[in-house]
């Protein structure tokens, strides 16, 4: 559902907090981390979670992380199958970036989250591997180019303005494709697959937007 006024995307993103409040209740497996979101980060002011426009293709996913799996695999030397407790003890980088969608709207936000080089390092790249294709929960799919991920040490964020990811905005990973069009950014990951297609197409991509996604290119395939 598109939220289309200031007043309904707030009371939105205070029920999204009141509910992300709930997920520190015993027997859920977060960290018990602060709840308010922070506003400003090395004299930047940050945007909100109220900024946001819900578009996704079906809906704000709902993860139970006490059976999540986030598979990397593909061409890869050792498939991986990680839980979100596991993926909470990886080594995790704050960056503050900008998502900018094609509707015209963006949102400045601090991310924290896992550097992808670290995971896929794990899981092995064979030398075959020049594409990175995430799959969501919800079916969604979008590619970034391997190189691309290593040269600007790329994450999957489970954090924002401070705060555990909320759901609207893709708990419990977001892909974090800075310099791309939002449609690369990924909510709900669930899969990582290294492929050997550079020219791969998702969900949005399949539909004419540019396979690249760069802000300074065209929004649509030539």
């Amino acid at each position: 559902m598109m939220i289309n006024t200031n007043q309904n995307r707030r009371q939105f993103w205070q029920i999204t907090v009141l509910i992300a409040g709930f997920l520190f209740l015993p027997g859920i497996p977060v960290l018990a981390e602060q709840r308010v979101e922070i506003r400003e980060y090395q004299g930047t002011k940050l945007g909100s979670g109220e900024d946001f426009r819900e578009n996704s293709i079906r809906g704000v996913q709902k993860v139970d992380t006490k059976n999540y799996r986030l598979v990397i695999d593909g061409l890869t030397a050792r498939k991986l199958s990680l839980s979100y407790d596991e993926l909470q003890k990886k080594g995790h980088l704050k960056k503050l970036v900008t998502l900018h969608c094609v509707e015209g709207w963006s949102v400045t936000a601090l991310w924290e989250g896992i550097p992808l080089p670290d995971l896929l390092a794990l899981a092995g790249p064979l030398p075959r591997a020049v594409t990175i294709i995430f799959h969501s929960v919800d079916g969604y799919t979008t590619s970034i180019p391997l190189q691309r991920v290593q040269q600007k040490n790329l994450i999957i964020a489970d954090r924002i303005n401070g705060m555990i990811l909320p759901s609207a905005q893709g708990y419990p990973f977001i892909f974090v494709a800075e310099e791309k069009w939002g449609y690369k950014w990924a909510r709900w990951i669930s899969r990582i697959e290294l492929s050997a297609d550079p020219s791969y197409r998702g969900y949005w991509e399949s539909r004419g937007y540019n396979t690249k996604g760069d802000l300074q290119g065209p929004i649509f395939e030539p």
